[in-house]
């Protein structure tokens, strides 16, 4: 399927960069952490920044997979939500923290709390994979390419 954009086709312009970060989003996605909880994780930092299309092709994967309903449509308050397990909730409060850097960097706390469900390798995979979300709602958002 090809993309149509409102903006830049950056997929034609650079494609090798465009490769690279397809190759690492799935790397992530095979990788230890498992597709659903990533999937969650990149619709969370793709509605802090906006993304129509990643939020769109996030949630789609994650109702297709079985996600609770209710657990999509409370991702937002993830906080006050009953849906959200310790492990989500440290995961998703690291993602939050990393998105909105201009706030300054993440807090001692939430490191410390992210240490409890997740080893080093574990920590890793997410900060990275918090990171290429982050640069592809950043191409979304500055390219537009048309919602399918």
């Amino acid at each position: 399927m090809s993309m149509k954009f409102h903006r830049v086709d950056y997929p034609k312009h650079v494609p090798e960069a465009f490769r690279g970060l397809y190759a690492t989003s799935n790397a992530l996605h095979n990788g230890a952490l498992g597709k659903e909880f990533l999937e969650l994780v990149f619709l969370r930092v793709s509605q802090i920044n906006g993304c129509a299309y990643c939020m769109d092709m996030h949630s789609s994967a994650l109702a297709k997979a079985g996600v609770e309903p209710r657990k999509l449509h409370t991702l937002a308050g993830w906080r006050d939500s009953r849906f959200f397990d310790a492990r989500e909730r440290a995961a998703l409060a690291w993602a939050e923290q990393l998105t909105t850097l201009p706030s300054g960097p993440p807090a001692d706390s939430t490191y410390e709390a992210l240490k409890e469900h997740f080893d080093e390798h574990g920590i890793a995979e997410l900060t990275m994979a918090v990171a290429t979300i982050n640069a592809w709602n950043r191409l979304g958002v500055g390219m537009q390419p048309v919602l399918p």
